[in-house]
C-alpha cells in the first residue's frame, strides 16, 4: 500500500486527543479502504510495542474511556500472545500463521490474519548485556505510581539480569548525573551497589531530558562490544518541559546514537501530564520499545518474564509486505499500523529503517477484506529483515495456503480473539460503531488465560461507561 494521508479523526476523537489533564495523545487517523485493482499491495513496519493497550487498561480500571487519540490498535492485539508453529530453517528467524474468516459483524466481508513470531530464547541463550538506566527524578515523577512504581521495576530487572550482564544509573531533572557507573552483576556485593544506587532515588527539580540522554549515551557507547547488548532504558512520564533542545533535537540525537549500535528503550509512568507521543516517537528513532507500566504485575511481564525479548533483537528493519490478488480481493483495510505504513517502493530500499523485533516477540496484523469473486487464498506475504548486526536484508514469501473460512465459527481461535481485541479498539476510538455487547462474546468465548479475560472484563467496564455517559447526554 503506498503511504498515503490517513483518514482524519473522527469527532469522537478529536475531542478525546485533548484532554484537559496535560496529557499528550496524538491520533494518527485511520486507514482507509484501497481498491486492489488499483494498489495491491500493503506495506507496513513490523511493531511490538504494547503501551496504547496499558494505558486503555489503567484507564478504564479507573473508570475512565481511554482518549480516542491514545488508541493504537496494533499494540492492543500485540499485548496478547497466540500459537505459532516452530520456525523451520526456510522460514528462521519467522514462524508465520496466515488465515481468514468470514467477518462476524459485517456482511459480504471476510477477516484476514496475518502473524509472525520469533522463537523464545531461555535467559542462558541471552546475550551479555550493557545497560544504562536513565531515570527521570523531577518534581513532576514524585506521585508513587511514578518514581516509586520506576524504582521496583528496576529492581525486577536487575533482579532478572545475571553475571554475564552489567548496569549503570543515570538520572536527570534540573541537572544530570551519574549515580552509578556501568557495573557488573558478577559479585553479590555488586547487585547490593546496584540496588542501593536504585533506592537512594528521589525527586528534585524540572525536566532537562536532552543533558540526561546525551550523558547516559557517554556511558553506553563506553562498553558496546561485538556479541552483547547495549540499550538505553528510559524511565520516565515523558514530560520534557525544560532544557536547550527540542523534541526534533532530541529525536535526532537518539537516532545518530542508535546508528552507533546503541538502542533505546522507553518505559512510561503514571497519569497526569503523560506525555504518550514524546515515548512512542523516543523508542521509535532508538530503534527499541515503548511499554507503559501500570502495575508492579506489568513490570514482571516486562522485566521479568518477557525480559530477553525486551533486551535483545531478533531481526532489524523487519517489514511486512501483503500482496493481494486483485481477481480474489476487490478491497482491503488494514486495521490499526497507521503510523507503520510504508511506501511500497521502499520495501525492498535497506537504507529505508523499520521495526525491531526480538526473541520470543510476536507481530500480528488484521485486515477487512472484501472479495471479487468466489473465496480463494487471498494472495502472498512477503517478510523482509536484517540480522542484528548486518546491513542488508534478506527476503522470504509465503502463500496463504486455503480460502477465507466460510464461517467465522469454524475459524482458529487466536484469529477471533485477535479480531475481538481489534475490534474493541476500533470502537474506543471512534472508528467503528460495532456493538461491544457482541465484541464481548466473541473475546470472551476465545478468552483461554487470564490475560484474555482481563480483556473481558474491560470490554464490560467501557460497556458501563459509555451506557453511563449516553445516560448523562441525555
Amino acid at each position: 500500500m503506498m503511504a498515503r494521508e490517513a483518514a482524519p479523526p473522527s469527532p469522537v476523537a478529536i475531542a478525546a486527543a485533548e484532554p484537559t489533564t496535560g496529557e499528550e495523545y496524538k491520533d494518527p487517523g485511520r486507514n482507509p479502504w484501497v481498491d486492489a485493482a488499483k494498489d495491491h499491495l500493503s506495506t507496513f513496519a513490523a511493531d511490538v510495542d504494547t503501551a496504547s493497550y496499558t494505558i486503555a487498561r489503567r484507564k478504564l480500571q479507573g473508570n475512565e474511556l481511554p482518549p480516542a487519540a491514545s488508541v493504537r490498535v496494533e499494540e492492543w492485539v500485540n499485548y496478547f500472545k497466540y500459537s505459532f508453529p516452530a520456525p523451520s530453517t526456510e522460514t528462521a528467524p519467522f514462524a508465520v500463521v496466515m488465515d481468514a474468516a468470514a467477518h462476524p459483524f459485517e456482511p459480504n466481508r471476510y477477516i484476514l490474519r496475518v502473524g509472525v513470531a520469533t522463537k523464545d530464547k531461555t535467559p542462558g541463550e541471552r546475550k551479555p548485556s550493557s545497560l544504562v538506566f536513565l531515570v527521570d527524578v523531577s518534581g513532576s515523577m514524585s506521585s508513587p505510581d511514578k518514581l516509586e512504581l520506576a524504582k521496583k521495576s528496576l529492581h525486577v530487572l536487575t533482579a532478572n539480569l545475571t553475571e554475564k550482564d552489567q548496569v549503570s544509573l543515570v538520572t536527570y531533572a534540573g541537572a544530570s548525573r551519574v549515580v552509578l557507573p556501568m557495573t557488573s552483576l558478577d559479585t553479590s556485593d555488586a547487585r547490593a551497589r546496584i540496588d542501593r544506587a536504585i533506592d537512594s532515588l528521589s525527586t528534585e527539580g524540572s525536566t532537562a531530558m536532552a543533558s540526561g540522554i546525551d550523558l547516559a549515551y557517554d556511558q553506553a557507547i563506553k562498553t558496546v562490544r561485538p556479541g552483547a547488548i547495549s540499550r538505553v532504558i528510559v524511565c520516565t512520564d515523558g514530560d520534557a518541559n525544560v532544557g536547550p533542545a527540542s523534541h526534533e533535537e532530541i529525536l535526532k540525537l537518539i537516532e545518530s546514537r542508535a546508528k552507533a549500535g546503541v538502542t533505546l528503550s522507553t518505559i512510561g509512568f503514571g497519569m497526569g501530564n503523560y506525555k504518550d507521543v514524546l515515548m512512542e516517537q523516543l523508542a521509535d528513532k532508538g530503534n527499541g520499545n515503548n511499554y507503559y507500566i501500570d502495575s508492579f504485575e506489568m513490570a514482571k511481564r516486562v522485566f521479568a518474564e518477557q525480559l530477553t525479548s525486551t533486551l535483545e533483537v531478533a531481526a532489524k528493519d523487519v517489514k511486512l509486505q501483503v500482496d493481494f490478488d486483485p481477481s480474489v480481493v476487490s478491497r482491503y483495510r488494514l486495521i490499526g499500523y497507521e503510523n507503520r505504513d510504508l511506501k511500497d517502493s521502499d520495501f525492498r530500499k535497506d537504507d529505508v529503517g523499520a521495526g525491531q523485533v526480538g526473541w520470543g516477540h510476536q507481530v500480528t496484523a488484521l485486515y477487512e477484506v472484501e472479495l471479487a469473486g468466489a473465496p480463494a487464498p487471498l494472495g502472498t506475504v512477503r517478510i523482509r529483515h536484517k540480522q542484528p548486526d548486518a546491513d542488508r536484508a534478506t527476503e522470504a514469501a509465503f502463500a496463504m495456503p486455503a480460502a477465507p473460512a466460510a464461517d467465522l465459527v469454524q475459524a482458529n481461535s487466536d484469529l477471533k480473539f485477535a479480531f475481538a481485541v481489534a475490534a474493541f479498539a476500533d470502537v474506543m476510538r471512534g472508528a467503528t460503531t460495532w456493538p461491544l455487547e457482541d465484541i464481548r462474546a466473541l473475546a470472551d468465548a476465545n478468552a483461554t488465560n487470564n490475560d484474555r479475560k482481563e480483556l473481558v472484563g474491560l470490554i464490560d467496564r467501557a460497556m458501563k461507561l459509555r451506557g453511563n455517559a449516553a445516560t448523562v447526554a441525555q
